[in-house]
């Protein structure tokens, strides 16, 4: 009965012109991704319909983390449909590191060609393989954000761009020991020597990483003074000063840019974790849970403005529609928002029956926060 049924509705879709309900895009494992010496798992999340050359972010998650945690958690996968680009999540096991962190401090696992490192490149080369995909970035909280730092150092040829949310700068840590004073109280160094670090780990004379660097000044894990040190690495390599050239705020945090290269973002009052702003607005993003904490601002959004490839062409908090509305494809076709094409576009884009975010652009419904039609 049921088979008959299933039938009749497609019969029925298909003389109304209506495409049948299609698989909506989720979080897949991708295996035989490349000889993967150190011993990771991918995971990767690319919207239907994903048109070739699009960004991939490349979101690393913290110690006790895995992939599938991080990627509902963050909210990457949100802006992935939002952005039309893919994310790859990396995962750690136990068998490599008791705690699931990945292993920023181990020299086999943070130079060019080895280790976990190659790992996670070799994930972005077949992700351009098999999706076209073209710029790259990464980005990761605590021992990922490490691990993040890791990557833009040793592949600043892949990266374009990074964000190191709760972090620390590359070369801090050679052990386990050292990994933890660089934790807490954390290490202090003048910029040209974690500089120097940075240009010892890859022979590259190109254009180096845009980098967004997070950190709560309540964190008690990896100590705030982490952030500077960032700060002081990735501006040094960038060949600006210290000396901010704009200093303001966003959502209330202090926000500083240097050089238009690497900006910080002090979320006073956080602790350890990666800022998430739960909601179905452009700029909000991810789910509160373990480190991953609800202060009103998301972290992967304006990590993806600064990189530029956010799409919606308009400022924090001044979107240009005025309306939004969250349902699925046939949601919005009876309610009226779409016709029978947009319909069909948003079925085949989406799936069916995956809630989605339309905004009111004048007297039109588009699935774009720039209002550009469906």
């Amino acid at each position: 009965m049921r088979r008959a049924l299933t039938a009749l509705l497609t019969l029925v879709l298909a003389l109304l012109g209506l495409a049948p309900p299609a698989q909506a895009a989720t979080l897949q494992e991708v295996t035989g991704f490349g000889s993967n010496p150190g011993g990771l798992r991918m995971f990767r999340y690319a919207p239907d319909g994903l048109p070739a050359g699009r960004p991939v972010v490349v979101a690393l998650h913290g110690c006790t983390q895995n992939a599938t945690g991080y990627a509902t958690g963050t909210g990457w996968m949100k802006l992935a449909d939002q952005w039309r680009i893919s994310v790859v999540f990396p995962q750690q096991s136990s068998a490599n590191n008791a705690n699931s962190c990945f292993n920023w401090f181990e020299p086999a696992d943070t130079r060019r060609g080895s280790g976990e490192a190659l790992s996670i490149k070799q994930m972005v080369d077949r992700t351009r393989a098999d999706l076209g995909a073209s710029p790259a970035y990464v980005t990761g909280l605590s021992a990922g954000g490490a691990m993040a730092a890791v990557m833009l150092a040793t592949y600043p040829d892949v990266f374009a761009g990074g964000g190191i949310v709760a972090g620390l700068p590359y070369g801090c840590a050679t052990s386990t020991v050292t990994a933890f004073s660089c934790m807490n109280p954390g290490t202090d160094q003048a910029p040209a020597q974690w500089g120097d670090k940075v240009r010892a780990a890859a022979d590259h004379s190109g254009t180096h990483p845009r980098v967004s660097i997070w950190h709560g000044t309540a964190d008690t894990t990896v100590a705030p003074r982490n952030a500077t040190e960032l700060v002081e690495q990735w501006t040094d390599v960038a060949g600006t000063d210290q000396t901010p050239d704009v200093s303001d705020t966003v959502a209330g945090y202090p926000h500083r840019v240097y050089g238009g290269v690497v900006e910080y973002f002090q979320i006073t009052g956080m602790g350890h974790g990666q800022p998430v702003d739960p909601g179905t607005q452009a700029t909000q993003c991810g789910t509160a849970g373990a480190y991953l904490l609800d202060v009103n601002i998301c972290a992967a959004y304006h990590m993806g403005r600064f990189w530029g490839i956010a799409d919606e062409g308009t400022g924090p908090g001044t979107p240009t529609y005025s309306d939004t509305a969250v349902g699925t494809a046939t949601d919005h076709y009876v309610a009226g928002r779409v016709d029978v094409t947009e319909y069909t576009t948003l079925g085949a884009r989406y799936g069916y029956t995956a809630p989605i975010t339309l905004y009111l652009c004048g007297a039109n419904w588009t699935d774009r926060a720039d209002c550009t039609p469906i």
